[in-house]
C-alpha cells in the first residue's frame, strides 16, 4: 500500500488524541484508497497483508465510525458498507446503489436539499440519501 495513505492514515489516528495501532491503520488506510464503499467480508477479504481476524476488523471498522474517520452506509440490501470520512466529508451526502452490482458509492458534490421540513415534534439529526440505478460499469455491460 502506497506511504501516503499509511501516512495519512496515521495522521487522521493521531490526532483524534486515541492509541495509534497497526489494524486501525491498515484499515483506514485500505479505506482512504477505495473509490468506493465496501462491506465488512470486501474489507476483510481484500485487505492487504496478513488477515485480520473479523472481531478486531468489526471493532476497528466500529472505532473509525465513532471517530469520524469513516462512515457506515446502509445500502438498499441491508448490508453495511464502510467508506472513509477521514474528515474531508460531512456524512449528510447522497450515495449510490448500483441495482446490478450493488456497489455503493458517496457522491460528495452532489447537492442535497438545504432543509427537510419535518413535522411538529420531530428533529432530524441526519439525513440519508440512497439514489439506486445503474452504475457506469454495469451500464456498459
Amino acid at each position: 500500500m502506497p506511504h501516503t495513505y499509511i501516512a495519512q492514515a496515521e495522521s487522521l489516528i493521531r490526532d483524534t488524541g486515541a492509541r495509534l495501532t497497526q489494524p486501525r491503520t491498515r484499515v483506514l488506510a485500505f479505506l482512504l484508497k477505495q473509490k468506493k464503499a465496501m462491506t465488512h467480508h470486501e474489507i476483510h477479504d481484500h485487505l492487504p497483508g496478513a488477515p485480520l481476524d473479523a472481531v478486531t476488523l468489526y471493532r476497528v471498522l466500529e472505532w473509525l465510525t465513532e471517530n469520524g474517520l469513516a462512515h457506515r452506509i446502509a445500502g438498499a440490501d441491508q448490508v453495511w458498507r464502510f467508506s472513509a470520512g477521514a474528515g474531508q466529508q460531512s456524512h449528510e451526502h447522497a450515495h449510490f446503489q448500483c441495482n446490478s452490482c450493488d456497489a455503493v458509492t458517496c457522491f460528495n458534490d452532489v447537492p442535497l436539499p438545504s432543509r427537510v421540513n419535518m413535522p411538529e415534534g420531530f428533529v432530524s439529526e441526519e439525513v440519508d440519501f440512497l439514489i439506486k440505478g445503474i452504475c457506469p460499469r454495469c451500464s456498459k455491460k
